[in-house]
């Protein structure tokens, strides 16, 4: 057998439907198997073209579309499309575009026709595997929302503006007015490489208003710390990176290059940016009494983005921007209020907020990293009251307090930087019950405030660390196995028994937080350096250290779950109700139960690969 040959063998065993046939009859398709080639951007299938081929995704990503144009899956490594139409009359029925440069596996209709015909495992897997109908289900409404499903590279309207460093000030306010921008960047004379930015802005505040020559060189006032976007990144990521850094242009990267800048103008433009305008407000507002009034802005963002039918990542991330904006502008008038730190200080989100995973119904979460200098006699008073002020700001604001007081106003929790690295280091040296109780709380992390560096000091603690302990990562393995998915030995739901919430899954504790543990098991092991959840199955799955699709139906189950638990928050604000984590089977329909048992399934074989995985 060739080499070509056995690679195709190789890869065609690990995915379905191939995955089900005897090794005599893969090698025999394998023999049969053509290869093309695709660019970014090009089309695959047109609609109503003839097909002779299944196609199978050998490199690459490709999206799949329904006939009106709507998203209908988008396929990677190993994905499949086409049989419907060789199914059916020979014609193609879900076109399908190249998202990346990709290869291509073309197996022959007759080779299809026959496998299908005269394997019964093969046939199943097309027809009705329950991942692909769970994946349905999910992306069936995730890519419904323009602000999600567009990538950052179509507001890219022309080539970037550029300007050397070495020339004047005055001479980039004139680039600027020929060409009609609001931005340059800045170059390096000798590399020509991107070094720096400057927007109007920064011509009005850091030249005019400062008094200074122009002909200073651009270098002088250029802002060298450059926040960038990929190309193939959403263009709700590029808002989001405007809230969390401040700024209104983003570079738009590609390999390395710099392909455009896209304006906070821009996305403006692109409609239904509710979360924006919420964050815009709350850093106008100048007490706590006018903070509080947006929380019904909060609500309403919220359910605009579950109506417009954003992805639970998207609405996550949002909410989590929004939260971060309360805490950043109660530090501000905590300062205004106090005066000046004694010492420096980094103020810490953490959970959900730190995962950008919060939804309506979340409690405050927090903690403050101190300067080694603290001396807490002389110190102590100004930092309990800063947490103090912001504490009682933010249940102001519709964040409840923590009711495990997991929150800077308790003094464990408003250590200096050196007894924070000692909690850590002992945490994963000596994982007793509490430490691992701990551990999932504050590993995930995130400096919203002050001194931020020294969050990411933590996080470099945890990751190198937990890699060398594998007795922690078994610990943290049984540990997230504590909270199971609500299913009964004949696949029932099992209900609540609580009073309030009788008769009712908490979706929450039996559904998102265990996916979320279990993940984060994962992502530890592997060194991942992300906080998000999905963001942390891409960095497992790269790792492959699950066996084959594992990945992809565990962020598809725990998007449905997400999904479920919030279009139930939303209703309930939309209702007039207070928001909560509890749904009663009995008002989801019956597709949504028939998917809700698959999505929990997954996450249930998923904690007992965890525990094969990570033996204690």
């Amino acid at each position: 057998m060739e080499a070509e040959h056995l690679e195709i063998v190789d890869f065609l065993r690990r995915f379905p439907p191939f995955s089900k046939l005897p090794e005599e009859v893969l090698a025999k398709t394998a023999s049969h198997v053509e290869v093309g080639y695709f660019k970014e951007g090009e089309q695959i299938l047109e609609f109503g073209q003839s097909i002779d081929a299944l196609h199978v995704v050998r490199s690459g990503a490709v999206e799949v579309f329904r006939r009106n144009g709507d998203l209908y899956n988008r396929l990677s490594e190993g994905g499949f499309f086409g049989e419907f139409g060789l199914l059916r009359n020979g014609k193609v029925r879900f076109p399908a575009v190249a998202l990346e440069d990709s290869l291509i596996y073309f197996l022959p209709e007759a080779v299809f026709t026959e496998l299908f015909e005269n394997h019964e495992l093969f046939a199943d897997a097309v027809e009705v595997e329950d991942r692909t109908r769970l994946r349905q289900a999910v992306s069936r409404r995730e890519d419904a929302n323009q602000l999600m499903t567009s990538r950052v590279i179509r507001l890219v309207t022309r080539e970037p503006v550029t300007i050397e460093s070495t020339l004047s000030v005055r001479a980039a306010a004139q680039r600027m007015s020929e060409e009609k921008v609001s931005s340059l960047l800045i170059t390096d004379t000798e590399s020509q490489d991107i070094v720096g930015i400057i927007t109007d802005k920064d011509l009005r505040n850091r030249v005019v208003a400062a008094g200074l020559g122009y002909d200073l060189p651009v270098s002088e006032i250029m802002s060298v710390n450059l926040i960038t976007i990929n190309a193939r990144q959403f263009v709700f990521e590029a808002m989001l990176e405007m809230l969390r850094h401040n700024r209104h242009h983003l570079p738009v990267m590609r390999h390395g290059k710099a392909l455009g800048v896209v304006a906070l103008a821009d996305i403006i433009r692109y409609e239904s940016q509710n979360s924006l305008f919420v964050v815009s407000s709350i850093f106008r507002q100048h007490n706590i009494e006018e903070l509080s009034t947006l929380a019904k802005d909060v609500k309403a963002s919220f359910v605009r983005m579950v109506n417009e039918d954003a992805n639970s990542h998207m609405i996550g991330s949002a909410m989590a921007v929004i939260g971060r904006s309360f805490k950043q502008r109660l530090l501000e008038l905590g300062e205004e209020l106090l005066g000046p730190p004694p010492v420096p200080y980094c103020f810490l989100a953490l959970g959900s907020m730190a995962r950008d995973e919060q939804t309506l119904v979340t409690d405050q979460d927090n903690a403050m990293i101190l300067d080694n200098r603290f001396d807490p006699k002389e110190h102590d008073e100004y930092f309990f009251k800063l947490a103090e002020f912001v504490s009682n700001g933010l249940a102001a604001c519709g964040y409840t307090y923590c009711s495990g007081d997991i929150m800077a106003t308790n003094k464990t929790w408003r250590q200096p930087l050196k007894v924070w690295e000692k909690y850590f280091s002992d945490w994963i040296g000596h994982p007793d019950p509490a430490a691992l109780l701990h551990s999932s709380i504050f590993f995930d992390l995130d400096g919203v405030w002050g001194k931020v560096e020294w969050a990411d000091k933590l996080n470099d603690l945890i990751h190198r660390n937990t890699q060398r302990n594998p007795r922690f990562l078994a610990c943290m393995a049984r540990n997230a196995l504590n909270r199971t998915p609500p299913l009964g030995f004949f696949k029932d739901f099992v209900m609540e028994k609580d009073g309030k919430h009788n008769n009712s899954i908490n979706m929450k504790r039996r559904g998102t937080a265990p996916v979320a543990d279990l993940i984060r098991v994962h992502a530890l092991a592997v060194g991942s350096k992300s906080r998000n959840s999905f963001e942390r199955l891409q960095d497992i799955i790269a790792a492959n250290i699950l066996p084959s699709g594992r990945g992809q139906d565990i962020r598809d189950a725990l998007e449905l779950i997400s999904r479920v638990r919030i279009r139930h928050q939303a209703l309930a604000v939309e209702e007039g109700r207070e928001p909560n984590n509890n749904v009663a089977p009995e008002n989801l329909s019956d597709f949504e139960r028939k998917n809700l048992k698959d999505a929990f399934q997954i996450l249930s074989n998923a904690q007992k690969f965890l525990k094969f995985r990570y033996p204690l």
